[in-house]
């Protein structure tokens, strides 16, 4: 259950931010380029058990593509159930998923200089909705979903503060900070410990980029301690 905030800008390109949540026990690695034969160019944070990613990038293509978890109908049995990891790799590679999909729901966000979208899958339907400029929240439901507490909450701030100027990381970071003064246990809580809802996942790092027509920036930072904001997240 992760969470990302995007400004879609008109007349193009895109900036977000976008936080992980994962069980801190399964091992990652950090922005790099991990798969140098299948996907060359391709820049991302692996996954070591599955070797997929969450987050990924192609700067020569310009194209970048995030991975939420979100709940499903699938009825396959486990061990005919495919990766989720492998989505974002193949969206920046120009591949987009097609239904029927073995693999649990997901919502995947696909970012490009001149377009951005989500492509939700619950089991049985693959929907796509394309994002309009202005700034948005996604995480394990619907785009922008007012039944999510969590973009209930805090959709409005980040509105508030679009990221249209050279200073919007720091804002943007200002906002996630104080998000943190909630619970992490909090429904309305962007940085999150999972746990007590029945899920190992806590919030182990952030990412902020942006895609333009030049290329595609990113940078990560890990929290120093899961599911936990200290002054020293701030990078």
């Amino acid at each position: 259950m992760c969470t990302v905030v995007i400004d879609v800008a008109e007349p193009g390109g895109s900036r977000l931010l976008a936080i992980r949540d994962e069980d801190p026990a399964r091992e990652w690695d950090s922005l790099g380029a991990w798969w140098p034969q299948q996907y060359p160019g391709v820049i991302g944070i692996r996954d070591r058990r599955a070797g997929g990613a969450w987050l990924a990038y192609d700067t020569e293509h310009r194209r970048l593509a995030v991975l939420l978890n979100r709940a499903d109908t699938l009825d396959l049995p486990e061990d005919q159930v495919l990766t989720r990891g492998s989505l974002a790799l193949e969206s920046v590679a120009g591949r987009a998923p097609t239904a029927p999909l073995p693999m649990h729901g997901f919502n995947l966000l696909e970012v490009t200089p001149d377009a951005a979208r989500v492509l939700s899958w619950d089991g049985k339907t693959l929907r796509e909705t394309p994002l309009p400029p202005g700034v948005h929240m996604i995480a394990h439901d619907d785009l922008d979903d007012p039944e999510t507490p969590r973009i209930a909450r805090w959709l409005p701030e980040f509105r508030a503060h679009a990221a249209r100027t050279d200073d919007w990381v720091d804002e943007w970071i200002d906002l996630l900070a104080a998000s943190a003064a909630l619970d992490p246990t909090d429904d309305a809580a962007i940085i999150r410990d999972n746990r007590p809802h029945g899920y190992p996942t806590q919030s182990l790092l952030y990412c902020v980029a942006d895609v333009s027509h030049e290329g595609v920036e990113a940078h990560e930072t890990s929290l120093p301690e899961p599911g936990h904001w200290h002054v020293s997240s701030t990078p």
